[in-house]
């Protein structure tokens, strides 16, 4: 991968590549099993633009927060974003990623010129607590009985993954999670579970791109594609055979896809 850094800035580690005055920069979050490797593909495929990707608070390198929420979280990056001396960035966001860039274009609209939106919802689970129920039993009741980040990892990765996937990138995503602090893991995940944008959608007047995988149990194409049509400035695309790590899974499709809309969005703005 060229030109390749790891810097960190406003207690926020990250790695960036890319040409570092070609248009606005591209600012990518990752979702709660990652890190900024997840996005290894987009910085390599977007290269002839800045491209940020972020490792989450207390996650490999960056300063845990003393409390985490979105309002704190979308914080974290602003923050990050001032210290870089960017103003305005598109934001791309996978699964919580994807939260934390609506919480960001809610909160302080000016910094972001727009929004990738991949394998996100508007809110976290359903209308009731089962879901929540569930994904938390799901995630924190094999940490609760002993189990490792590691052997997490090897359970929950292959569950979230759609059938198209290469070992390669499973193996990548195994690694990814395996090396996440459990205090930091923790953390997230209860703060995730939190996350409810639903009735503030109409606030997100932004280009908006949404992408979803085929096979995506957690961030369902049927939900994103509401979600879209809920959106004032929206379009939507689906992955066949890709899951929850769709940018992962299929990095050209999703590349080709970030790389049309942003060119779209400059076309916008300078006309």
């Amino acid at each position: 991968m060229p030109n390749v850094t790891i810097d960190k800035a406003g207690g926020i580690q990250f790695c960036e590549a890319g040409h570092q005055s070609s248009g606005v920069p591209v600012i990518c979050l990752h979702g709660i099993g990652g890190n900024h490797t997840s996005f290894s593909d987009q910085m390599l495929g977007l290269e002839q633009r800045r491209v940020i990707a972020w490792n989450m608070p207390g996650y490999y390198g960056s300063e845990m927060l003393a409390k985490m929420c979105f309002a704190t979280l979308a914080a974290s990056i602003t923050t990050m974003m001032d210290k870089l001396g960017i103003a305005s960035a598109h934001i791309v966001g996978q699964s919580i990623g994807g939260m934390i860039a609506q919480e960001i274009a809610i909160r302080t609209p000016e910094r972001v010129t727009s929004l990738g939106l991949i394998a996100t919802t508007p809110a976290f689970g359903g209308r009731d607590d089962s879901f929540k129920d569930a994904f938390i039993a799901a995630r924190l009741g094999p940490l609760d009985d002993g189990m490792t980040m590691k052997a997490l990892a090897h359970s929950a990765i292959p569950a979230i993954i759609g059938p198209a996937a290469s070992p390669k990138m499973c193996a990548s995503a195994i690694d990814a999670m395996a090396g996440i602090n459990e205090a930091a893991f923790r953390q997230v995940i209860s703060c995730l579970v939190t996350f409810n944008r639903r009735d503030d959608q109409h606030l997100i007047h932004h280009p908006c791109c949404l992408i979803a995988g085929s096979h995506d149990t957690n961030s369902p194409a049927r939900v994103m594609t509401k979600m879209a049509d809920g959106l004032p400035n929206a379009t939507m695309h689906i992955i066949d055979q890709a899951g929850h790590l769709v940018n992962s899974e299929a990095p050209a499709a999703v590349n080709a896809l970030l790389t049309s809309f942003f060119e779209r969005v400059g076309n916008s703005t300078d006309g």
